[in-house]
């Protein structure tokens, strides 16, 4: 499928402007425009889908950061939930051709990963924070309307991923922000951190913009609702990341517990099977986790 017109929610967030790329390197000559509207506003966002007419609609807006939606419960809902829906109805109204990619968050699996396994796609959603939360929900409605009301929606569930400009409230950029300030001079070579123990399954957020380039690209041959896995099937435990972090940055750091930062970890390890992506999308993670760390780390060194 080569799309004339691509709209892109959030095209303005960490994810947006690399999945742009992405699309404008693998469709040559299409259309690649950002949302304007509001998508917690039905009215305007009908407005956006009719005057736009997109052949793909790639939903990458939302509240993304488990604090934040902790802190505002409703707004997180409003935006994750609703908002998604606002856009699928619009679709189905004005443009039910279209293709909706949606991006959601393997944490919802949330308890699931309790059995320690890699997860794939058919594992159950129990998510276990409000973000998550508001997330499975907007999943779980847009999969009924695949399956009942003829959208045609394609779910990609990513799991932890970074990369150069995403903001220093999540774990790599924190930790790359601090070493980059110790090596400038601007504080005191020593870290303070809290639980360092917990697993995750990390990728880069370049590999994630290509796989929704390989949606795209495949989507004639996808079923209705088709779901897929992003995710390395490599854990690595938080503290390692640290340690290859100050390697690269060749100091000599203290990591230093912190008893007011120790929290209890909820899932101790978190990761995913994406077999079903590498066999119908074509997709795996082409980029070194070490590639990833030292761009990450570069980003933040001062010019």
């Amino acid at each position: 499928m080569t799309p004339a017109r691509i709209l892109i929610t959030g095209a303005t967030g960490f994810v947006g402007p690399y999945v742009q790329a992405a699309c404008a390197q693998a469709f040559a000559g299409t259309q690649i425009v950002g949302a304007s509207a509001d998508i917690t506003d039905r009215a305007a966002v009908n407005t956006m889908i009719a005057v736009t007419r997109p052949d793909v609609v790639i939903h990458l807006a939302g509240i993304a950061s488990v604090p934040v939606a902790r802190r505002d419960p409703d707004r997180a809902f409003a935006v994750n939930f609703t908002g998604t829906l606002n856009l699928a109805y619009a679709l189905l109204e004005s443009r039910p051709e279209a293709l909706l990619i949606n991006a959601g968050s393997a944490d919802c699996y949330g308890d699931s990963f309790r059995t320690g396994t890699p997860l794939d796609e058919t594992a159950a959603l129990a998510p276990l924070n409000t973000y998550a939360a508001s997330k499975a929900a907007a999943d779980l409605a847009l999969g009924a309307l695949a399956a009942e009301g003829g959208l045609r929606l394609v779910r990609l569930r990513s799991f932890n991923h970074t990369g150069p400009g995403q903001s220093d409230a999540y774990v790599i950029p924190a930790f790359a922000a601090q070493v980059a300030s110790i090596k400038a001079g601007r504080q005191p070579p020593v870290i303070n951190v809290g639980n360092l123990t917990a697993e995750r399954d990390f990728l880069d957020v370049r590999d994630i913009a290509a796989a929704f380039a390989n949606v795209i690209a495949h989507a004639e041959t996808l079923e209705p609702g088709a779901v897929f896995n992003l995710a390395s099937g490599t854990t690595r435990r938080v503290g390692d990341i640290l340690t290859m972090l100050i390697a690269a940055s060749g100091l000599n750091i203290e990591v230093k517990p912190d008893a007011e930062r120790m929290r209890p970890v909820d899932i101790p390890r978190a990761s995913g099977n994406a077999t079903k992506a590498q066999r119908l999308l074509g997709w795996a993670p082409a980029i070194p986790f070490e590639t990833t760390l030292s761009d990450v780390l570069a980003s933040f060194r001062p010019d």
